[in-house]
């Protein structure tokens, strides 16, 4: 199939500003509730605008995804870079920013989350891109934790990952006020338990 070129207006194609809109739709509304009529006019395109760039619906909502997870990633590497070799800090860094975008008017979560959460069914495009993000998160967070020394680097890991979870979901019932604001202390704590030495079993005489 040839796709054409979609028109440029004010210097952005109909292609740029469906993705920019459905990206503010997606994220405020959720992706079911949002309508490709509604996408398109407040884009200020056509249908058919919108099939030369993405093949459906699913598509856009995976390419919608795709740059939430391109930009997760860009903040998680701008902490680790912040701090070589101090993985620590690193996730101290990244998740006292996080902590702090919780607090914005507007925050719904994490877009990869809710999407997976949308999406139930197996082999959904949008469901693809939350797991793979999440798979990647689990595995670099276990690698984090073994640099810093734990015990059972999957076992701080996995909790790490859990307290991720837990703020993105925590941040949007109860706000700037909620647990999530803790999210740096509580993960120090899960740190400190993790590489605490073990404690000698008692002799029994």
């Amino acid at each position: 199939m040839n796709l054409k070129p979609n028109r440029t207006i004010g210097g952005t194609t109909a292609g740029d500003r469906i993705r920019e809109t459905a990206k503010r739709l997606f994220y405020r509304e959720g992706i079911r509730a949002v309508g490709v009529e509604e996408i398109v006019q407040r884009a200020g395109a056509t249908k058919p605008s919108l099939y030369r760039s993405f093949p459906s619906k699913d598509e856009l909502a995976a390419a919608y995804l795709r740059d939430w997870d391109r930009a997760f990633w860009q903040r998680f590497e701008a902490a680790v870079a912040a701090h070589p070799d101090d993985p620590r800090a690193q996730l101290h860094l990244f998740l006292s920013r996080l902590s702090r975008r919780m607090r914005l008017p507007g925050y719904r979560g994490c877009a990869l989350t809710n999407a997976a959460i949308e999406y139930p069914e197996a082999g959904h495009p949008a469901r693809r891109v939350a797991v793979s993000n999440k798979r990647k998160l689990r595995r670099r967070l276990t690698q984090m934790a073994a640099a810093m020394g734990a015990r059972q680097p999957r076992l701080l890991g996995d909790g790490l990952a859990l307290l991720f979870e837990g703020a993105f979901a925590s941040s949007q019932l109860f706000r700037g006020d909620g647990p999530a604001r803790a999210i740096g202390r509580v993960a120090d704590q899960l740190i400190d338990a993790a590489r605490a030495p073990r404690r000698a079993a008692r002799r029994r005489d």
